[in-house]
C-alpha cells in the first residue's frame, strides 16, 4: 500500500503525486508557457525535491511536464529584461549560489536516489539540462532537444556542458554546443547516448513508472550507494580516487551494516524473493 504523504507546500506551477509505491511524480505545470521554468518554480522544486531527499519512503522520483513540452527552459523575456537593467553581474552571482542548478536539478548532486526524466515533446536549454542531470531518460518518439544558448547569446553554464561532453565525448558534445542544432529522440539515444528509450507519444509516464518499478525490485540502500559512486566517478578523474571516495561515503556505509543487505543475502540463500525496507536516514 502507498504511503501518505505531505510534501511541503508548493505553488500550481509544480504538481506532486505518488503514482506508485516508494515513487514521486514531480510535473512541470506551466503549459501554455512550456513549463519555462520561473524563479517560483524553482524554489518550489528545490522545497520539494530536499523533503523528496529525506523521506526514507520515497525511494525514486519522475519528472514530466504537462502539456506538449516538458521544459522550455529559461524565461528568455525576463532575462532579457534583467540584462537591460545592467543584471549580468546578479545572472553570475545566481548561477554559483545555485548549486543545485537550473531548476534546482540541473547540477543535483546531494540526491542518490534515482532520477527518472519522462520527457514529453522535448526539452529546450535549461530543459536539456536537467535531462542531461538525471539518471534514466525515456523520450516520446516526437521530442526533439537542443542547447540553441549560442543562438541568443548566452551559455549553457548550468551543467549542461560538462555532463553532455562525459556522455558524448568532445566532438559530438561540440556539434549539438556550438551549433545550437536541435535532434531528434532517435539522435539523442543512438548518436548522443543520453536517451535511455524511446516510447510513443503519451506513453512516457508509464515507461518510466515501468523504469521505476525495476529499480525499486532491488535493495534501495544498494541503488542509493551506486548512484552515489557514479555521481563521485564525475568528481574525480582518478577511478582509484573514485572508489576510495564512494567507500568512504555515507551511502555506502550505510549498505554494508543495513537490514536490507543481511535481507537480500538471507534471501538468495533460501531462494525466496527478498522483503525490503526503507533506508535509515543519513
Amino acid at each position: 500500500m502507498t504511503a501518505s504523504f505531505q510534501p511541503p507546500a508548493h505553488s500550481d506551477q509544480i504538481r506532486v503525486s505518488f503514482p506508485q509505491e516508494h515513487v514521486m511524480l514531480l510535473t512541470f505545470n506551466r503549459p501554455k508557457a512550456l513549463n519555462a521554468v520561473t524563479p517560483t518554480m524553482t524554489s518550489d522544486v528545490k522545497r520539494i525535491m530536499d523533503w523528496f531527499d529525506q523521506e526514507p519512503d520515497l525511494w525514486v522520483v519522475v519528472l514530466t511536464g504537462e502539456g506538449r513540452l516538458f521544459c522550455a527552459g529559461a524565461d528568455l523575456v525576463a532575462w532579457n529584461d534583467r540584462q537591460a537593467g545592467g543584471g549580468v553581474q546578479s545572472d553570475q552571482s545566481d548561477i554559483i549560489n545555485e548549486v543545485d542548478g537550473f531548476a534546482s536539478l540541473s547540477r543535483r548532486f546531494t540526491t542518490s536516489k534515482p532520477v527518472i526524466a519522462a520527457v514529453n515533446g522535448g526539452a529546450h536549454g535549461g530543459g536539456t539540462e536537467i535531462v542531461l542531470n538525471c539518471d534514466i531518460v525515456v523520450a516520446s518518439d516526437d521530442a526533439k532537444f537542443a542547447l540553441p544558448e549560442v543562438k541568443r547569446g548566452v551559455v549553457a553554464v548550468q551543467g549542461g556542458m560538462p555532463r553532455l561532453a562525459r556522455i558524448a565525448g568532445h566532438q559530438l558534445a561540440s556539434e549539438l554546443l556550438l551549433t545550437g542544432k536541435t535532434i531528434s529522440a532517435t539522435e539523442a539515444a543512438t548518436r548522443f547516448g543520453f536517451v535511455n528509450q524511446v516510447v510513443p507519444k503519451g506513453k512516457v509516464v508509464s515507461a518510466a513508472l515501468a523504469w521505476a518499478t525495476e529499480i525499486n525490485q532491488n535493495s534501495p540502500d544498494s541503488v542509493q550507494s551506486t548512484k552515489r559512486a557514479l555521481l563521485l566517478s564525475n568528481w574525480h578523474g582518478n577511478i582509484e580516487d573514485a572508489v576510495v571516495a564512494h567507500i568512504g561515503s555515507l551511502e555506502s556505509k550505510r549498505a554494508f551494516v543495513c537490514e536490507n543487505i543481511q535481507e537480500g543475502l538471507r534471501a538468495f540463500v533460501e531462494k525466496r524473493k527478498p522483503s525490503w525496507k526503507n533506508p535509515a536516514k543519513l
